[in-house]
């Protein structure tokens, strides 16, 4: 494990609008690879600034951008209030999410600790479908996806993606069912994308977040092992 550093950055957007972001990073001058680390609708909360300090743990540069910037800087909604948190969701667009990405990737590439072009991306609930968009928006070397909600919305891009893409899904999700992730594995194997698909028979939404109650301490010791091992596979540390 090594040594880390945390910070605030402030990013102006091609929209006109700016973004807070929190970044963790190893604390030695030695280059490293990157990280788009991308919310639940919660915000960049606790549980997703942890996320990011565990990458840069394991050497990476990671960066987790407030993406409901345009409606509510610095928002950390409750887990037992998801409704206070739909109308920032809804607020979202395609194309500033897409602005978004790209502020948050051309800072990375201008970091002078970045290892060039080695940069990857997670996300989790609305941050999985935001890694999916990512690897469609930006040059990428993996993409990883837990229960990403709504993907069939951007199939439309897929012959777009970039790099390898990775999915967790819990197989006691009631929110996603079998139609919706049936749709993006089949148009990810018409389009003849390299992906991995894990479906988590025993777990539920969320699953890996240790701040919810439908937390599983197997499916996410698991998954992190995957999520390790295929970046492992193909980002260069």
């Amino acid at each position: 494990m090594k040594e880390i550093v945390t910070d605030n950055i402030a990013l102006n957007i091609t929209d006109g609008s700016s973004m807070s972001a929190f970044v963790a990073q190893p604390a030695d001058n030695n280059e490293h690879p990157g990280i788009l680390v991308f919310q639940e609708a919660f915000g960049v909360n606790a549980y997703i600034r942890d996320i990011a300090m565990r990458f840069a743990k394991e050497g990476f540069i990671a960066v987790a951008p407030e993406l409901f910037h345009r409606t509510a800087h610095g928002f950390e909604g409750s887990y037992a209030d998801f409704q206070g948190t739909v109308k920032h969701i809804q607020s979202l667009t395609e194309e500033g999410l897409v602005h978004d990405i790209n502020a948050v990737y051309t800072w990375l590439n201008e970091n002078p600790k970045l290892k060039k072009e080695e940069i990857a991306s997670i996300g989790f609930c609305m941050g999985g479908r935001i890694s999916f968009l990512a690897n469609t928006a930006v040059k990428l070397k993996a993409a990883i996806s837990f229960y990403g909600s709504n993907i069939p919305s951007l199939l439309h891009r897929v012959d777009k993606i970039s790099a390898p893409q990775l999915m967790f899904w819990g197989g006691l999700d009631k929110h996603i069912n079998k139609d919706q992730i049936s749709a993006v594995t089949d148009s990810l194997t018409k389009n003849e994308k390299d992906f991995i698909n894990v479906i988590v028979s025993f777990a539920d939404h969320g699953f890996f977040c240790d701040a919810r109650q439908s937390y599983n301490v197997n499916a996410a010791k698991n998954a992190w092992a995957l999520v390790n091992s295929f970046l492992d596979t193909y980002v260069e540390k």
